[in-house]
């Protein structure tokens, strides 16, 4: 199972020490997403981060900034419709139906399903999804390895989220802060 980190959307001073901690911890994935700054707050961020750590970077609000520092990937949203013209690399997708996911799954290499639970960090978004529309979705084979679950995603999830055939698990305020990667172990104790 993937862990992916997604950070906070505000630029904070420790987003270079937290990004390291992930990559040294064994994230698979980290996912900038800054909707909060602009284009400059972004580059000075990357350019505190090693090439270790950028090749673990799928951007979510600049796509031209995957080009400038060679980073992991470029996640389509809301704020990126598409993908740049010639584009062939990593690429993943925010997705809020099983209608999304099944259109969308094989032209990415993986979807975030949001909210899967209730949020920690956005909590007017509740969850989107009984316990049994995921099994059913799961047994459908709509929830497969290219689907990761988003919101309220903590820790002690991941052993459900795998029996429901989760891909991976993304995280937000569970994992993105000092606090947070204190109580953290090796992450691939999880997978």
């Amino acid at each position: 199972m993937k862990i992916i980190a997604i950070t906070s959307p505000e630029v904070v001073a420790e987003d270079s020490c937290i990004i390291g901690q992930l990559v040294d911890k064994g994230i698979d994935a980290i996912h900038l997403r800054k909707p909060n700054a602009d284009i400059d707050a972004c580059r000075r961020l990357l350019s505190e981060l090693t090439e270790e750590q950028r090749a673990k970077i799928v951007i979510h609000d600049f796509p031209e900034l995957y080009f400038e520092y060679s980073l992991k990937g470029i996640h389509v949203n809301k704020n990126v419709a598409t993908l740049p013209c010639g584009y062939s690399g990593f690429r993943t997708r925010s997705c809020h139906s099983f209608d999304e996911i099944a259109r969308y799954k094989h032209e990415y290499d993986y979807l975030f399903l949001s909210p899967v639970f209730d949020s920690i960090s956005k909590v007017v978004y509740r969850s989107g999804f009984s316990d049994e529309a995921l099994a059913m979705a799961s047994a459908a084979g709509i929830i497969d390895d290219k689907v990761v679950a988003l919101g309220g995603v903590t820790f002690d999830k991941i052993a459900y989220l795998k029996k429901l055939n989760f891909g991976g698990a993304a995280m937000i305020g569970a994992i993105y802060s000092i606090d947070a990667l204190k109580h953290v172990r090796n992450v691939a104790s999880y997978k």
